[in-house]
């Protein structure tokens, strides 16, 4: 089946949430005014991808620096001189994952992270990830600043700060 990918707008809100509900516990369901004001925030790059007009997975990313974790339930932060494309979230409808969907989602935004000059690409992975972002390149990077220490060790005891190189 076609799909649709393209950048998220505030009407996909509701979808977004949707399938935010449905691939994770409660601890990381963030509210809608955070999410609302992400789509708002000027460094966002956040794209979703839909199949017969039905939001069906998402990717929240935005311009960020290398070692700064986003907090959970926090905005992002715009930065003067970013070098980093920070994937913040990325979530498939659990019925429709092994089908390509997130492969469509991150292709487009590494393209055009590389077009603006961004080198790496950094995510926290959570919920028994590490090992799915490692095959797409990623590896796990020690965090220095303690501030980021603490906001990586909200996101739970098996998190981790991971960096790619942008080609």
């Amino acid at each position: 089946m076609r799909h649709l990918v393209r950048p998220l707008t505030a009407t996909d809100l509701p979808g977004l949430l949707a399938v935010q509900r449905a691939c994770y516990g409660e601890a990381y369901i963030e509210s809608a005014a955070v999410v609302a004001r992400r789509a708002a925030s000027p460094a966002q790059c956040a794209l979703v991808l839909e199949r017969a007009g039905q939001l069906c997975a998402y990717l929240a990313a935005y311009d960020s620096v290398v070692g700064h974790v986003t907090p959970l339930h926090g905005d992002f932060a715009a930065s003067d001189a970013p070098d980093t494309l920070y994937l913040h979230d990325l979530a498939v409808l659990p019925a429709l994952a092994g089908q390509g969907l997130a492969q469509a989602l991150l292709a487009p935004v590494w393209r055009d992270a590389v077009a603006r000059g961004l080198t790496r690409s950094a995510l926290v992975a959570v919920q028994g990830s590490k090992r799915y972002w490692e095959r797409h390149g990623y590896r796990v990077h020690a965090l220095r600043d303690e501030m980021q220490q603490q906001r990586l060790a909200a996101y739970g005891n098996d998190a981790a700060y991971m960096l790619r190189t942008l080609a």
